[in-house]
């Protein structure tokens, strides 16, 4: 009886194969390691943080130009009318460097130049140059035939103050048909530095940028000293 219980107890145990140790595990293959694409990864960090820095000192590489402070008319020169500042450099861009300014003063501006504008040397040449279609004529003016507050670059219209006095002159006939007028548009191109506008003599000499068909009508009147000016609108 004994042997029969001992037989049954054994023929209810499970058949399940026993689990190795922890020290029989099979090993683990190694990790494959793909060095050319590690040294390819560092390569893009490198360039791209090179990139950043030479943006960084493009931005920071400036340069000292020129700048106008004041209206330039055409035919004029910059004088002391200019100031420096700084821009990012470009080899693209002719600007003209702060130290070149005393060689720009002995230009002349080809049209004209406006406050604030940074000059290039473009703007420029060594002789005084006339828009075409354009003349340039010499005029005196007495006090009276003039506003006080007249400046190089100022549009004024011209006026024949001796064209109503009756004379037979067919220029002046046609100016007094209009009124006198000879001009309505004329720029001052520029004003004598030795002009003696002062209140004893009120005396003023400049130079008045016509269209070529007015030059004729206009230095007719200014030699026999009957111009008149006076500023109007315009650019």
């Amino acid at each position: 009886m004994k042997i029969q219980e001992r037989t049954g107890a054994g023929a209810g145990r499970s058949a399940v194969p026993a689990q190795p140790s922890g020290g029989d595990r099979l090993p683990t293959p190694p990790r494959e390691r793909k060095p050319a694409l590690a040294a390819l990864a560092v390569l893009l960090i490198l360039v791209g943080a090179l990139g950043a820095t030479m943006l960084v000192l493009r931005a920071g590489d400036r340069i000292e130009v020129v700048k106008v402070t004041a209206e330039i008319p055409a035919g004029e020169s910059v004088g002391d009318k200019v100031t420096s500042v700084l821009v990012a450099a470009d080899d693209g861009i002719n600007y003209i460097p702060w130290e070149q300014r005393e060689s720009l003063k002995k230009l002349k501006a080809k049209s004209t130049i406006y406050k604030g504008t940074v000059v290039m040397g473009q703007m420029f040449a060594e002789g005084e140059e006339l828009p075409a279609g354009k003349a340039a004529v010499g005029v005196a003016l007495k006090e009276g035939q003039y506003p006080s507050d007249i400046k190089a670059g100022n549009t004024v219209a011209v006026y024949n103050v001796d064209a109503a006095t009756g004379s037979n002159d067919d220029d002046s006939a046609a100016s007094a048909s209009s009124g006198g007028l000879l001009v309505d548009n004329a720029k001052i191109q520029a004003i004598a530095e030795n002009s003696d506008a002062t209140i004893s003599t009120g005396n003023l000499s400049l130079t008045l940028l016509v269209d070529q068909a007015d030059a004729a009508a206009v230095a007719k009147a200014a030699s026999a000293n009957a111009v008149a000016i006076v500023h109007v609108p315009g650019n």
